[in-house]
């Protein structure tokens, strides 16, 4: 089976910049109820999504407070706990303007690769300074899972 998910958050200061269970350096964070991880909530949406477990809004209402300021990676492995069958593989693809993620790429496939036990890509693209993410206003992610029946 397969899912897809997308989320995307805007830049905001006074947060730190968590993507795919990564912090990384840069100016601003970006905002949301949890740890606002665009990366990690569009994998949890397409894990979700291949498994007909919903989505993460659902599985984590932004109106609990229990889920505020949560660590992502720690709503991805309940999210997984909730479905039945085994993730195979997962492919994101972030888009932003800034920052460059090369430099991380490979430490956010592996800390998602742990969360998920499963093959984790991710590639970076940038919206060629067109709309809200060219104009460097946040961040999106856009992430395609597929899920085997155990």
């Amino acid at each position: 089976m397969i899912g897809i998910g997308y989320d995307s958050h805007r830049f905001a200061d006074g947060h730190k910049l968590v993507l795919g269970g990564v912090e990384i350096d840069h100016p601003q964070g970006l905002e949301g109820h949890s740890d606002a991880d665009a990366v990690t909530h569009a994998v949890i949406d397409a894990i979700l999504g291949a498994a007909g477990g919903g989505d993460i809004g659902t599985l984590f209402p932004p109106s609990e407070a229990q889920w505020r300021d949560a660590d992502s990676i720690d709503l991805l492995r309940t999210a997984i706990g909730t479905i039945a069958g085994r993730v195979v593989n997962v492919d994101v693809t972030v888009i932003c303007e800034a920052p460059k993620l090369a430099a991380y790429k490979s430490q956010m496939e592996s800390i998602l690769g742990e969360a998920t036990s499963a093959k984790v890509t991710i590639k970076a693209t940038t919206n060629e300074g067109m709309g809200w993410i060219g104009r460097g206003e946040g961040i999106a992610a856009i992430a395609v899972a597929q899920v085997e029946d155990e």
